[in-house]
């Protein structure tokens, strides 16, 4: 039997029917790619790990015409609407008056709203200058969302049998609000899942292809099982869901464990943890230290442990040492060696993950120097943009690796740094795993 489709959707809620839900996102600076549009991203999969699947996404100027034009189109279409920008204290933040004069809803003044932005700026010690006071207009017969990020808060209503949530444009301040106000409430109504409405296994290493040859036998066996891959920088994610809701959850819960006992290190974890969160909970487990040095990567190794909460448990600290000098004067990195292999060699990442572990007293080392490109004269020809050389340091001794993975260079930096993860977490899992066996016995 085939697989099921990639594309089908994820179960609606107990008892109701997929809602359709639109999001218009607004604001020049988006269209004009001066801001990413990650609320995109960011709601798309927050809905989706509820059971739902975003319908649309709409992005429009801050215009008034073009504001009305799309929000009586998608209130007409969806049965939930979600805006995001055009609620601050500034002339182009028209987003509520014009929504309000659609829905036939007076904006009234709120004190409360007022109080809470003027305590804000006094926190900070700034003036709350006369237009802020715009608000502080809220729905008459709506609800506000308070911004504990932010001074504009967001509005919620339900009219004509639909829900609209509008919510300020900056992700700090949106994102806390929706998990913590805006998801509850949809829960309430039914129009989300109380609970994840899928399972994703996270993988490392192997191909979206492949990925799918090694899982189709298991699939096979489950007729109306929804499947969906997307892959990432060195890594594919699998998603298993019962969109007709014939497999209960602890089904789902079997294949995906059967999968993952399929890719023994190939897996990574089940849900949403990234890689450096992985590999720093294994590190946690282990009771070791990890200190990491990197030339073309600029910092993004070190960065990706230091997003980690709890870090300073387990990450010694980071050294960019992108010229030949300072390989030498921070890592110990000998000249001979560098003369004689140059910066970009096995030698060389083995010398500055050693070095760097040794500096700073972690049992793990890890390193990464390349040519992430374009091509710099006598630096590199075309032909050595993307070469990367990953070292790493462990307590059983030093390993280099070579990557060839050509192309612009912000995704060659992403590239090594998410191999060079991979590669620690491969290694402080195996030696886990070999701690643990003698108790086994």
């Amino acid at each position: 039997m085939a697989a099921p489709s990639p594309n089908d959707s994820p179960p609606a809620p107990a008892g109701k029917s997929i809602p359709r839900y639109e999001l218009i996102t607004l604001g020049d600076e988006l269209l004009l790619g001066l801001t990413a549009n990650s609320h995109l991203a960011w709601i798309g999969a927050q809905l989706g790990r509820r059971g739902v699947l975003l319908g649309r996404n709409v992005t429009i100027t801050d215009e008034a015409p073009a504001i009305a034009a799309q929000f009586r189109e998608s209130w007409a279409r969806a049965d939930v609407v979600i805006t995001t920008g055009g609620l601050g204290p500034t002339c182009d933040d028209r987003t509520r008056e014009v929504v309000a004069e659609i829905l036939g809803q007076e904006l009234v003044f709120d004190p409360e709203i007022m109080r809470a932005i003027e305590e804000r700026f006094a926190k900070f010690n700034r003036p709350c200058t006369p237009n802020n006071r715009r608000q502080a207009f809220k729905f008459s017969r709506g609800e506000v969302l308070p911004n504990p990020n932010g001074t504009a808060p967001g509005l919620w209503a339900e009219q004509d049998g639909k829900v609209l949530v509008m919510l300020p444009g900056p992700p700090n301040e949106l994102q806390p609000m929706f998990t913590d106000q805006v998801l509850p409430r949809l829960a309430q109504l039914g129009l989300v899942s109380d609970q994840e409405g899928y399972l994703q296994l996270r993988t490392a290493g192997v191909g979206e292809s492949m990925l799918e040859t090694r899982f189709q036998p298991v699939f096979a066996r489950y007729p109306g099982l929804g499947v969906a891959y997307c892959a990432h920088q060195w890594q594919v994610d699998c998603r298993i869901s019962s969109p007709d809701g014939r497999h209960p959850r602890a089904t789902l819960q079997q294949i995906a464990a059967e999968c993952a006992a399929l890719l023994g290190d190939d897996f990574v974890c089940f849900g949403q943890d990234n890689l450096a969160k992985v590999a720093a909970d294994l590190l946690r487990n282990s009771g070791r230290t990890l200190a990491v040095a990197e030339s073309c990567t600029g910092g993004l190794l070190a960065n990706s442990f230091t997003d980690i909460c709890g870090a300073s448990k387990f990450f010694m600290g980071g050294i960019v040492s992108y010229s030949n000098d300072s390989k030498t004067l921070l890592l110990d990195c000998p000249e001979c060696l560098l003369s004689q292999h140059g910066a970009v060699s096995a030698e060389c990442a083995v010398a500055m993950a050693s070095g760097v572990a040794e500096r700073l007293s972690a049992d793990y080392g890890l390193a990464i120097t390349g040519y992430a490109g374009p091509a710099a004269g006598h630096c590199c020809d075309d032909s050595a943009v993307g070469t990367i050389y990953i070292g790493l340091h462990s307590p059983l001794g030093d390993w280099s690796k070579k990557l060839v993975c050509p192309g612009a260079r912000h995704p060659v930096k992403l590239r090594a740094v998410t191999a060079a993860i991979d590669w620690l977490r491969r290694e402080v899992a195996r030696e886990l795993r070999r701690a643990a066996a003698p108790l086994a016995n």
